[in-house]
């Protein structure tokens, strides 16, 4: 039975209160602190050889450490423009995608005092000394893999820095140079924390009550690029509760991925992380590298979904990549445990979205049970990712009809990393949309209302921001 039945007749029902040119959720006008990131990419890089030691790889798409023959790599960044405090600073190095690539010691990463070598002129006779302070050292690496190292204890503001690299090892590792593309060029990434933003005058969004939990997230997440560092940024920020909505590591979710994409972004909040399962999860048989990344915090080992609460809400996980149809152990789980939620408001979300504007992934009939089983029981919210940008729609009932009585609200927030997507035909009902922001979806859960909230990463400008009261 509903529990529909159960609640106080018309008690805020419907209420519905907009405001999509909100920015952070601030009182009055008072400055917010925020991180912003800023990457950068050699101006130089090239590498030496004693196998030929008069011949410069300046113009070469790969970088070589070796001990046998001895190839040396060297890197020149120029850091400007950076403002603040610099609170994080690393060095980004990806390993080509050949054979061979792949290492037992990825090398030790050093400074320099040489700041004015040539790329096109260095060679093994005419080398520069590596002869700074360590930053760090690489393990083994695998082909075609991104590797960090913290490099800020010796890199924490504007200048010109050199790094030379060198292995001891006589299988040596190869990397990819500036040459080979912005995609894949080594990167020092640089982190601030001390940037404002500052509320319009003509904002009227307040400081929630003391108490009232967070839950904050994003899906479509960690991927070899950097905007999966400018989202994590924002978490470091946002206190409370993070959800993602599936497609946590890219490409495949296989255990090293998740430690060498997600660990070092997202991976900072993984105690507070309460996530679903997408498709790119169930890439490695069975989903185990995300099963085993996040352990307990994903609910019974292997099912992919679970319930838990948050104040005066009931929040549930749910699965898309298994059975979802009528009867299927997950719908009828679903069904019990909405049943037996003492909570006046209930929010769920998973990967796959039922509704969705999007040109690359369809709107999804196979969660209809999921929809059909959450508005019986009088679910006011369902967020999900799968399509990489962000959608909003009005309260709907499962046939996608406006429903500002009884319906649930849908927000597809696939903006956590991955490259963006277009969107195609515009379904009924949607609201808000876009397609160039990352950001992460913040709900504020009031005790018979919420607060969404896109909150967009250092740089970007677009926000959307609402208030709907529970049914």
């Amino acid at each position: 039975m509903s529990r529909r039945t159960a609640k106080i007749a018309g008690a805020l029902a419907g209420v519905v209160t907009v405001a999509t040119t909100a920015t952070l959720v601030v009182i009055g006008s008072a400055p917010v602190a925020s991180a912003a990131t800023t990457t950068f990419t050699p101006v130089a890089d090239t590498y030496v050889d004693n196998a030929a030691t008069g011949t410069n790889y300046g113009t070469s798409g790969q970088l070589g450490v070796d001990n046998s023959s001895v190839k040396r790599t060297f890197l020149r960044f120029n850091v400007s423009g950076v403002t603040g405090t610099v609170t994080g600073a690393k060095l980004r190095i990806h390993t080509d995608n050949v054979a061979g690539a792949q290492s037992p010691n990825g090398g030790t990463y050093r400074l320099m005092s040489n700041t004015t070598w040539s790329e096109t002129g260095v060679t093994w006779n005419n080398q520069p000394a590596i002869d700074g302070a360590t930053l760090g050292s690489l393990g083994a690496v695998s082909q075609n893999t991104w590797y960090e190292i913290n490099v800020l204890s010796q890199i924490s503001g504007n200048g010109t820095f050199s790094i030379g690299v060198t292995s001891s090892s006589s299988d040596g590792a190869d990397f990819d140079s500036r040459e080979s593309g912005s995609t894949t060029a080594p990167q020092l990434v640089i982190t601030t924390g001390t940037t404002t933003t500052t509320t319009p005058p003509t904002t009227t969004t307040t400081q929630p009550p003391s108490g009232d939990p967070v839950l904050v997230g994003a899906g479509d997440i960690a991927t070899s690029g950097s905007a999966d560092s400018a989202t994590a940024n924002l978490l470091d920020s946002i206190p409370g509760t993070v959800f993602t909505l599936g497609d946590n590591v890219y490409p495949d979710g296989t255990a090293a991925q998740f430690t060498q994409y997600y660990e070092p972004t997202w991976g900072r909040h993984k105690a507070r992380t309460r996530p679903a399962p997408g498709n790119h999860d169930y890439h490695t048989s069975g989903a185990s590298g995300y099963y085993n990344y996040f352990g307990a915090n994903a609910g019974p080992s292997g099912r992919g979904y679970y319930s838990y609460d948050l104040g005066n809400w009931h929040i549930v996980s749910l699965n898309s990549e298994i059975s979802m149809s009528a009867g299927s152990a997950q719908e009828q789980w679903l069904r019990t445990d909405l049943a037996a939620s003492s909570k006046p408001c209930t929010l769920a979300y998973w990967h796959k979205p039922r509704f969705t504007s999007s040109s690359n992934h369809a709107p999804n009939p196979a969660t209809g049970p999921l929809v059909q089983a959450l508005y019986d029981y009088d679910a006011e919210v369902i967020a999900t990712g799968h399509n990489h940008q962000y959608e909003r729609f009005a309260p709907m009932n499962p046939s996608g009809a406006l429903d500002n009585t009884n319906g649930i609200r849908h927000f597809v927030a696939g903006m956590g990393g991955a490259g963006f997507y277009g969107f195609g035909t515009i379904l009924p009902n949607s609201q808000v949309r876009n397609s160039n922001t990352n950001g992460v979806l913040k709900f504020t859960l009031h005790a018979n209302s919420y607060d969404w909230q896109f909150v967009p990463v250092a740089g970007q400008t677009f926000t959307d921001s609402g208030t709907t009261a529970c049914h």
